[in-house]
């Protein structure tokens, strides 16, 4: 026996099949979508969309949040996730008199400073203050 009511809304389509997707529907999706972790793909598949619609409707909202539309994720500030540190350094117990310790600074891409003389803090200083900033352009 077939029922004539339906608990589904009807979708509607055009006339080559694609079917229209209601915006209030399309931000419902999108919220789940940025509260569920998942990658695009994969959120596009178990909600039964085709990944190219759902990323065109990820992209315009971006765009309308005004983030960058090429960016996967909202870029980072570098100064945001730097973070300074007071180091205090004693004579190290059992260490030979008279060499030098070091105090080694990792820096993000690699790069390290050292400092193994008090004179050499404050040139330290004004570096790592000078790569705090953004870079100019050449």
């Amino acid at each position: 026996m077939t029922s004539t009511e339906n608990d589904s809304p009807l979708l509607k389509s055009d006339t080559i099949g694609r079917v229209f997707t209601p915006p209030a529907r399309r931000a419902q999706l999108l919220d789940e979508f940025e509260r569920s972790g998942l990658s695009g793909a994969k959120f596009a598949a178990l909600a039964g969309l085709k990944y190219p619609t759902f990323a065109a409707w990820a992209q315009a909202r971006r765009q309308q949040r005004g983030a960058d539309p090429h960016a996967t994720k909202a870029p980072k500030d570098p100064a945001a996730s730097m973070r300074w540190l007071e180091a205090v350094l004693d004579q190290a117990h059992g260490q030979t008199p008279g060499v030098a310790t070091a105090l080694r600074v990792r820096l993000p891409g690699g790069a390290q400073l050292e400092i193994s003389q008090a004179a050499q803090i404050p040139l330290a200083v004004a570096l790592l203050t000078a790569l705090e900033k953004p870079a100019l352009a050449c």
